[in-house]
């Protein structure tokens, strides 16, 4: 049964950094592009970055780029989101999903196997 985690979320002030895993299990990991969203209430889930199946392309929001780095280990089956400089709008239930294809930034409609997330809050 293909099976997503995620984990490393937390509370982090302002300009802090946290690093989100995404542990698989239950498929071949590494045919599979990986993906990060995010959702606050009221908000539909969106698209933060996506990572190709042998990591060799990604993809980022404009709202991320330059703070964000997305990276996997096939070895481990584990995907990853760096986040550095975080600000108060990051704050969010962060999921990750597996995709085909990481062309251009992640839709929903194009992921699967969802997570139950885990939430990031940014706030002093």
């Amino acid at each position: 049964q293909l099976q997503l985690v995620e984990s490393g979320g937390g509370l982090v002030q302002p300009g802090g950094s946290l690093r989100l895993s995404c542990a698989a299990s239950g498929f071949t990991f590494s045919g599979y592009a990986i993906g990060w969203f995010r959702q606050v209430p009221g908000k539909e889930r969106e698209g933060v970055s996506c990572i190709s199946s042998a990591g060799g392309s990604t993809n980022y929001a404009d709202s991320v780029k330059g703070r964000f780095t997305i990276s996997r280990d096939n070895a481990k089956k584990t995907a990853y989101l760096q986040m550095n400089s975080l600000k108060s709008e990051d704050t969010a239930v962060y999921y990750c999903a597996a995709g085909r294809y990481c062309v251009g930034l992640p839709l929903t409609s194009s992921f699967g196997s969802w997570g139950q997330g885990t939430q990031v809050t940014v706030s002093s």
